[in-house]
């Protein structure tokens, strides 16, 4: 749990990167506002092509009025349309640019993390012990069991990363962080595509930021249901690991 009276005093922002997510997109927005944490909601369209954007332009024009957010006060849903499909990490830059919290969450748009780990997220930075908060799917809360080579994948990708950066992280590749602002401000982040993980993590080590992990409930999803990271992803991820924390 977290302390409301510390949530008062801090705004907080939902950044939600969104490409082909029409089956899930408006029920996770209703899970997003139904925590009554966030004082905003940004989602960034990469672009879609499967009901998505339309969807989402309905929302910002306010023809889904139940989508006001809570916490005592409405708050705002924004949404932005990129013009060509550019990857997710240039779809949380821009919803970086965008958002106004004091802290923000990175929130991706499907089933597989629950915005009722909010909490957990959060306490750390509202305590004051942290700056940057990692949701790890491997410390024990329930997860559904599917894919063998993706946990080994992910693990390895993490061994890797913790021995460039020095750090002792049990899931660098999780889609739940949060930020205090100002960390993000500070990163010139680059990459457009799956590299986002292995940069921003490289990029807050070599800034020496305190850096927390909680264990969140994780419900991966199968291809079929509309998975897209893959193998080749995984592949290339070694390389963005080796050039942001070797490369400038």
């Amino acid at each position: 749990m977290i302390d409301n009276t510390l949530l008062k005093a801090m705004t907080v922002s939902v950044v939600m990167p969104v490409y082909n997510e029409k089956t899930y997109i408006w029920t996770v927005i209703k899970k997003v506002i139904g925590t009554g944490i966030p004082d905003e909601l940004v989602v960034v369209d990469d672009f879609s092509t499967d009901g998505t954007r339309e969807l989402l332009a309905a929302i910002s024009k306010g023809e889904y009025p139940e989508a006001g957010c809570m916490k005592g006060k409405k708050c705002a849903i924004k949404v932005f349309f990129h013009d060509r499909n550019r990857g997710k990490g240039a779809g949380l830059r821009t919803g970086f640019e965008k958002a106004a919290g004091d802290i923000v969450i990175v929130q991706d748009a499907d089933l597989e993390y629950d915005p009722r780990d909010y909490p957990k997220l959060l306490a750390p930075i509202l305590e004051g012990k942290a700056d940057v908060v990692y949701g790890s799917r491997f410390m024990g809360d329930s997860h559904r069991v599917l894919f063998f080579w993706h946990m080994i994948g992910n693990k390895t990708l993490t061994l890797f990363s913790n021995i460039l950066t020095n750090l002792n992280l049990t899931d660098m590749e999780t889609g739940y962080k949060a930020f205090k602002s100002h960390v993000l401000k500070g990163l010139n982040l680059t990459s457009d595509r799956f590299g986002f993980e292995p940069e921003i993590t490289a990029r807050i080590a070599k800034k020496r930021y305190r850096i927390y992990e909680t264990s969140i409930s994780y419900a991966g999803r199968t291809y079929e249901e509309g998975k897209k990271i893959n193998w080749k992803d995984g592949v290339a991820a070694f390389w963005h690991i080796l050039r942001f924390n070797l490369f400038k």
